[in-house]
């Protein structure tokens, strides 16, 4: 990705903070600007302490050597960081990040939920295996620096691990080389080991940093961290054993017999792992090997190794093909050069494609610098919509304030049509009074003859029956007789006998044998006023008695019959209508009685108004 803003690259090492500011220039390389190192002292070594240590030295370099960008790659450190070269067997391409999701399950020494990892297939085997670069860092790690980089005012945009950034800035520098080379960087925890060989490459973290040089020195001469550490960089050298004399400077020896013996483990481990190289990973014999790191300055250091491995021993230089800033001190910059390996990977990130690209950005930092990236856009919306809600509101003040005045006018013309409608409301209601008093005198006038009519139907249920005699008690040639005596609206007290029908022949003949004195349950006449309505009539009715001529339940079945008559006319009559009291037959003496009497309680199916 190709621009003209420059960034910056952060090697969080173990002991040295490195920063370094990058631009493409106008050849699409890479261009060193700026540069600076700060000592992270033993505090830096301490998981403790060094968040604090690293936040504070970051802020200092940044102000005291004005760097202008701020968007920043950062590097952890190999101490903190796990990786491993893999082999897969040869599978399906959609099958790939399966398996390699398995072998970092199996080969991870911590749960994946609590790391961040990244993997990058390195090439392909003869047999056609794969080779993958498995890498994996602590979540709270990433989580550390990247709270460093924000509460410093830089913008993270990926971290890298030493090894990538390693690989990439060699290949950039030394990529037309024949033979396998080796890089050892040696660092202050730990050191890394790779080898290129016909565009193959191999990392190996070895757990061994010159940190223990100035842990050994500082106790055996009894001195503090720090001044071990001073005596180290100014007096220190390699000593090469043999027939070469001590100095007589005691520290010189000192030193000079602990960085050989550093070194001398240091060369096993290499050793080893060049054995390992050759015989599992199918790689070539070494033919040269370059230093770097901040303890590889150490005089005698190249010396050192050019004997054990009897091979070309040179210092990596990063800035091979980068362009110096002409401002840059070139004598100065020779001196940390082999140091900014790094640094120089990490500002290659930005330019174009590497051979390695890893990114171990927790997705929580991710997701927060997303949306670092759109905050400009949502500060633009919520500016474009307050503004479209001043517009609206200004629009719907204009709107208001003609609807004001478009109000005020209607109701000056609403004034006279409101006078209007309540004339119009008063004829309204002076009419329906006078539609009621219509409406009275046409129901007075339906309902004149409705008496008339509804005797008529008395009259004639009572014919009826009578003429119907002979089939109601199953007898020939009966003459009943049947009639009212008196008519009268009633209000019931009690309750009228219902269900007659029902009677037994028994009941019925005991009914036509009561004496006088068992009278029935008669209601009582009411006298309503004008106006009042009325719902019940009571009959008061005689009939010519058959009970001793037929038989003793015949005045009843009579009766009954004339009741479910009436009781079946729903137009004038309501289908509770029944005899209200018990049939009385007259005591006319020794030769029988001649008549009945008996009442009915009407309930009318309209009621009338009196």
């Amino acid at each position: 990705m190709l621009t003209s803003k420059s960034f910056l690259a952060v090697d969080f090492g173990a002991a040295t903070l490195k920063l370094a500011e990058f631009e493409v220039n106008d050849a699409g390389g890479l261009r060193l600007r700026k540069y600076g190192f700060a000592s992270l002292g033993q505090d830096g070594l301490q998981d403790a302490t060094r968040p604090a240590i690293l936040q504070q030295k970051l802020q200092a370099m940044l102000s005291d050597r004005q760097f202008s960008a701020n968007r920043i790659n950062v590097c952890a450190p190999g101490f903190h960081t796990f990786s491993k070269f893999v082999r897969l067997p040869p599978v399906d391409t959609s099958k790939v990040t399966q398996i390699i999701q398995y072998e970092a399950q199996q080969n991870v020494p911590f749960p994946l939920e609590e790391v961040v990892w990244d993997y990058q297939i390195i090439g392909t085997t003869a047999t056609g295996e794969l080779e993958v670069l498995l890498v994996a860092i602590k979540n709270d790690v990433v989580e550390g620096l990247f709270r460093v980089a924000e509460t410093a005012g830089l913008r993270l945009q990926l971290a890298d691990v030493s090894p990538a950034a390693l690989c990439n800035s060699f290949r950039y520098s030394y990529g037309d080389l024949e033979g396998c080379s080796m890089l050892l960087d040696i660092g202050a925890k730990t050191s890394n080991l790779l080898f290129f060989d016909k565009g193959q490459v191999y990392s190996r973290g070895i757990n061994v940093g010159a940190n223990s040089i100035t842990v050994d020195f500082a106790r055996e001469a009894k001195l503090s961290h720090e001044e071990a550490e001073a005596l180290k960089i100014s007096e220190g050298f390699v000593g090469l054993g043999g027939a070469y004399a001590e100095p007589d400077n005691p520290n010189q020896a000192a030193i000079s017999k602990i960085a050989r013996q550093f070194m001398t483990r240091l060369h096993i481990q290499v050793n080893q792992t060049i054995q390992f190289y050759r015989s599992q990973q199918g790689g070539g014999a070494p033919v040269r090997l370059f230093l770097s790191g901040g303890a590889s300055i150490m005089p005698y250091t190249r010396e050192f190794f050019a004997e054990k491995f009897n091979i070309p021993v040179e210092y990596f230089n990063p800035l091979l093909n980068v362009e110096i800033d002409p401002a840059l001190d070139l004598d100065e910059l020779a001196k940390v050069a082999h140091s900014l390996g790094e640094t120089v990977g990490l500002g290659l990130r930005n330019l174009a494609h590497c051979p390695v690209e890893l990114n171990l950005m927790p997705e929580s930092s991710l997701a927060r610098q997303r949306f670092g990236q759109k905050k400009p856009y949502f500060i633009a919306s919520a500016l474009c919509l307050t503004l479209i809600v001043f517009a609206i509101g200004f629009f719907f003040d204009r709107v208001a304030s003609q609807k004001g005045a478009a109000l005020e006018n209607l109701k000056a013309k609403l004034q006279p049509m409101e006078a209007m409608k309540n004339n119009l409301s008063r004829a309204e209601q002076d009419l329906k009074k006078i539609q009621g008093i219509a409406d009275a005198h046409l129901a007075w006038m339906e309902g004149r003859n409705y008496w008339p009519r509804m005797i008529g139907v008395l009259r004639q249920a009572f014919r009826e029956t009578e003429q119907q005699a002979s089939d109601i008690l199953q007898a020939p040639n009966i003459e009943a007789g049947l009639w009212i005596e008196r008519l009268a609206p009633v209000a019931p007290e009690g309750f009228p006998m219902e269900g007659v029908a029902s009677l037994s022949p028994e009941d019925a003949a005991a009914a036509a044998t009561a004496t006088r004195g068992g009278g029935a349950r008669k209601g009582k006449s009411s006298d309503p006023g004008a106006g009042s309505q009325v719902s019940t009539v009571l009959l008061s009715c005689r009939g010519v008695n058959l009970n001793q001529s037929v038989k003793p339940s015949a005045n009843f079945e009579l009766v009954s019959a004339l009741a479910s008559r009436l009781a079946t006319n729903s137009q004038y009559f309501a289908t509770n209508t029944a005899l209200s009291g018990r049939l009385e037959v007259e005591d006319r003496g020794t030769n029988g009685a001649f008549f009945f009497t008996f009442e009915l309680t009407l309930r009318l199916a309209k009621p009338l108004d009196l």
